[in-house]
């Protein structure tokens, strides 16, 4: 079976990588992922001349261009705060909500907390240990992961747009899964935890809607501050709480040690043939204990495969195993703990202080997801599938400390309707699992496309994969669908309205790009018309960002009509982000001649991996000594930006709904100034109206 990271025969990035740089451009920006280093302060990546990566690179153990990941203890320590704190929390609701009375099916039998427990063990081992961190994680764009990594991957080998259209569409859904997830899990996460407060008292149970509102407001009004600071004191407080969760269940364990017999799978099989309705309830509640294992792939750009690894079979997978073995023990024991198990495992002094730990490991699990929405959201964009949208930098150090200022609120606004609407973690519970699960799948369905496309596995392998975890994810996505009037339809309204958003942009982008393109008109027919009427020059430098060298950008044409004269040196700059995290600053910039070098107008082509600046200015750095014609002066240098007004046609029904959504995007996209770094005292936007 060929190993995933020999290097494998990947076209180049085509156009459909390219980010255009006009006012409808649905790509631009680039896609930073967390860990990311600065641009100035990371090392130049080794290896790395501007072409597209090879789609089966490997990151486990290696460096990739421009992912130095020394593997080792350090960076282990590292993940247990950023990749494991949401898989990592999930003790403190999955098993309550198994056994929780809504079910009205689970007992605190011993057949039923045997069958559960070995359910709980092998989704564990199935899901997570093999599928995600022995074969997912070996997938990786030049060491970025993710399930927006992944559909970037297969469209650059696809051959044929409606392979590509089905590809693109499977990482739509994935992301408005995604999205799903990261609206339920800061509300869920941290409402389990404060629940705790109502085994000290239950009359206190009063107090856990109000104080996850306010931690939850604290939470999201500091995203601008970024996560430099609190992200030092993660792996700490993270791993103190593996170590506690996990000596909460010896003592139980000792007292009940029968229960390590759950593990086997014969309990499992015995729990779906006696009692097959009731085991196949409990699976939708199971699939709760393996959240966040796409957090192990999507993270792994930040500390590389083999640290995550080594976190996850040194130290969360024992701490997990230990928890949920106690809990069990402790349910056989006393059937009455099954109402909040976790907080019943903590003996009665260290209630407390185990409560303020869990509230503070939540928020970590919550700040996790939130970070990585923004990232996806870059992503997204990466792929065309969203409008501009701004974001800022919110560490000189790490590159991928972003804060997105729209999708914090829309998260925000949307979390705290779910902590004031749903009141609590085990009704959230029924909403939770189907977006879990969709994930699931369709990253199964990519990588399983990956491994017989790129890779060439066997198809025997390839089947066996599909069936033994497909099948154990396909059974967990079914029992959830049973969930959709509790919850369920929850997930799948985020879903489709990211899904109405996403292929609304991209459907409108290319309408607009194609009426765009007749109105800007040939370039080098321009040109000769510029030569014949002997256009006057005055001094400076122009700088007109466009989409491409073929068309006059649409401020050209505009400054020319107005005020009847050009500059003696204008460069049309056209940025484009290859299916790559960096490109060496010595291979970004290329500098072009359009037509006679006396007209003073060249091309400039600056190509930039996804986790590159887009710092127009500071890109041009790199231009000088490239072309004798164009030599870019930062004290003179004028810069021009294209706009067009965008007015819905003359259509009815649905079409004019999905033109007036567009539109509505379009208009609220970031501003192209800010995303390009121009200095905002020597920009001009100028432009025209155009329906659609």
């Amino acid at each position: 079976m060929p190993k995933p990271d020999e290097p494998q025969p990947t076209p180049r990035p085509t156009g459909d990588e390219a980010l255009a740089s006009d006012e409808t451009s649905p790509r631009s920006e680039p896609v930073p992922h967390p860990g990311s280093t600065s641009e100035d302060s990371r090392p130049e990546p080794s290896g790395t001349s501007g072409g597209a990566a090879s789609a089966g690179t490997s990151t486990a153990g290696s460096t990739s261009a421009g992912h130095a990941h020394p593997a080792g203890a350090a960076l282990a320590f590292a993940a247990l705060g950023v990749v494991f704190g949401d898989i990592g929390t999930s003790p403190l609701y999955s098993l309550q909500t198994v056994f929780s009375i809504d079910h009205n099916a689970v007992a605190p039998t011993r057949g039923d907390v045997y069958g559960v427990i070995s359910m709980v063990f092998w989704a564990i081992t199935l899901v997570v240990s093999i599928k995600y961190v022995a074969l997912v994680m070996r997938a990786d764009n030049e060491g970025e992961g993710g399930i927006l990594a992944l559909t970037a991957l297969l469209r650059r080998v696809m051959k044929g747009p409606r392979a590509t259209i089905a590809v693109t569409l499977l990482g739509i859904v994935g992301a408005g899964l995604f999205y799903g997830d990261s609206f339920i899990t800061p509300a869920i996460s941290v409402m389990s935890a404060i629940e705790g407060l109502e085994v000290i008292d239950p009359h206190a149970g009063e107090l856990v809607i109000p104080i996850a509102a306010v931690i939850l407001t604290v939470l999201f009004l500091i995203q601008r501050y970024g996560t430099s600071v609190v992200g030092r004191a993660f792996g700490p407080v993270m791993l103190l709480w593996f170590v506690t969760i996990g000596l909460l269940g010896v003592p139980h364990i000792i007292d009940h040690p029968e229960i390590v017999t759950a593990l086997s799978p014969t309990h499992a099989f015995a729990f779906l043939v006696d009692r097959p309705m009731i085991a196949f309830i409990a699976m939708g509640a199971v699939v709760l204990t393996i959240t966040g294992a796409e957090a192990l792939y999507a993270d792994m750009g930040h500390f590389g495969a083999r640290p995550i690894r080594l976190a996850w079979f040194g130290v969360v997978l024992p701490c997990l195993l230990l928890c949920y073995l106690g809990q069990a023990a402790l349910i056989v024991e006393n059937p009455a703990a099954m109402d909040n198990p976790f907080f019943h495992l903590v003996p009665g002094p260290f209630l407390v202080p185990v409560v303020v730990l869990a509230t503070l490991a939540t928020v970590i699990a919550s700040q996790a997801v939130i970070s990585g929405a923004f990232s996806v959201s870059q992503q997204a964009l990466h792929l065309g599938l969203l409008p501009r949208l701004t974001i800022r930098h919110t560490s000189t150090h790490s590159g991928g400390q972003i804060y997105v200022p729209v999708i914090n609120w829309v998260l925000f606004a949307g979390v705290l309707v779910l902590v004031f609407g749903f009141r609590s973690s085990t009704a959230l519970a029924s909403a939770y699992g189907l977006a879990v699960t969709g994930t699931l799948i369709l990253t199964t369905v990519l990588f399983l496309g990956l491994a017989d496309k790129v890779w060439h596995w066997p198809m025997g392998i390839v089947v066996l994969i599909m069936v033994v975890i497909g099948g154990v994810e396909a059974v967990f996505f079914a029992a959830n669908i049973t969930k959709i009037v509790h919850g369920g339809w929850l997930p799948i309204l985020i879903a489709l309205a990211v899904i109405a958003i996403m292929t609304t942009w991209l459907w409108g982008a290319q309408i607009v790009r194609e009426k765009r393109t007749e109105i800007e008109g040939p370039l080098d027919t321009w040109l000769d018309k510029v030569r014949e009427r002997h256009v006057p020059r005055v001094p400076g430098q122009a700088i007109y960002l466009h989409a491409n060298l073929e068309t006059v950008p649409l401020a050209l044409k505009e400054t020319l009509r107005f005020h009847h004269v050009l500059h003696e040196r204008i460069a049309i700059i056209t940025v484009t982000v290859a299916n790559i995290p960096h490109v060496r600053h010595v291979d970004r910039v290329v500098v072009s001649d359009l037509g006679d070098p006396t007209d003073g107008i060249v091309g400039v082509t600056i190509r930039l991996g996804f986790n590159d600046s887009q710092d127009v200015p500071h890109n041009l750095k790199w231009s000088n000594d490239k072309n004798p014609e164009f030599v870019w002066d930062p004290a003179e240098a004028r810069y021009f930006l294209s706009v067009l007004d965008i007015r819905p046609g003359n259509v009815r029904g649905l079409e004019r709904v999905r033109q007036n959504l567009f539109v509505l995007l379009s208009r609220n996209a970031g501003s192209r100034v800010d995303s390009f770094h121009l200095p905002p005292n020597r920009t001009a936007v100028l432009g025209g109206r155009l329906a659609m």
